[in-house]
């Protein structure tokens, strides 16, 4: 979900929440005890920031590196899967490729890679594919059960050599808001996930404009604002620095988003 703009308030309940699951966090009890007041000050922005390091290495300590997001049955996905955020792209370049039925779209795989690669839909659909039935749980509230379809990254990232000084891949998109183009990124923990895929497919078929087409990613344990549509290219960084400002994705530059959205 290249999710749409929530209040500051909602955004907070969702970041109190997380920090009530991880549990026994000190940060956790000062958002409790007065969020707002904590969340308006330089001193309480540090404390955010800081208690968003501790959560994240806390959840790392305790999950297994090869931990898996629930799939369900076939009989509990959604009778359909919302849409938020942008649901058609304003470029130019992405209304010709659609109407050309991205039969000329490539995805540009590149950075701290020893080989480049430059892949068509028909490359990624020949390449080993993965179905997962899982839940998409967005930042506003909502979850839908869908079926995906797809690349697993990992394969991707094996094939253009990923070097060991990489550290995160980055996700370029298609779609922008006001003229910013959207990106996202998650580390390489994530990235060699088995459940972490490039997806073509939803419920058996091909990825919809509204549902990111005509590649999106599914990375399963994050929450939906990670889940980046409409990917162009996949850079692998050995920092998020020279990212927008800085922060690994447009949400969390924009509106102070958690960059780790693990649940």
């Amino acid at each position: 979900m290249n999710g749409n703009r929530i209040n500051i308030s909602q955004r907070r309940l969702h970041f109190t929440r997380r920090k009530l699951l991880i549990g026994g966090s000190v940060t956790s009890g000062l958002l409790l005890t007065g969020c707002e007041k904590i969340g308006g000050s330089a001193t309480g922005t540090s404390i955010l920031d800081t208690g968003e390091k501790l959560t994240y290495n806390v959840q790392r300590s305790l999950s297994s590196r090869m931990a898996l997001a629930p799939e369900f049955r076939p009989d509990q996905m959604s009778p359909r899967f919302r849409s938020n955020g942008n649901t058609m792209p304003a470029s130019a370049d992405y209304a010709t490729q659609l109407a050309q039925n991205f039969v000329n779209w490539v995805l540009r795989v590149d950075g701290l890679v020893d080989t480049p690669l430059d892949l068509s839909l028909a490359d990624l659909r020949e390449m080993p594919t993965r179905s997962q039935i899982t839940a998409h749980n967005c930042v506003e509230g909502w979850t839908a059960i869908a079926k995906w379809t797809g690349v697993p990254l990992s394969f991707i990232l094996q094939r253009a050599n990923v070097r060991s000084s990489a550290k995160y891949i980055v996700f370029h998109c298609a779609d922008d808001f006001g003229g910013t183009a959207y990106y996202e990124s998650i580390d390489m923990l994530d990235a060699f996930h088995p459940q972490t895929i490039l997806a073509w497919g939803i419920n058996d078929q091909p990825l919809p404009v509204k549902n990111g087409a005509p590649l999106r990613l599914r990375v399963e344990r994050q929450l939906g604002y990670k889940q980046a549509k409409y990917v162009m290219r996949v850079e692998a960084v050995d920092s998020l620095k020279s990212i927008g400002q800085g922060k690994g994705g447009f949400w969390e530059d924009d509106i102070d988003y958690e960059w780790y959205a693990g649940i």
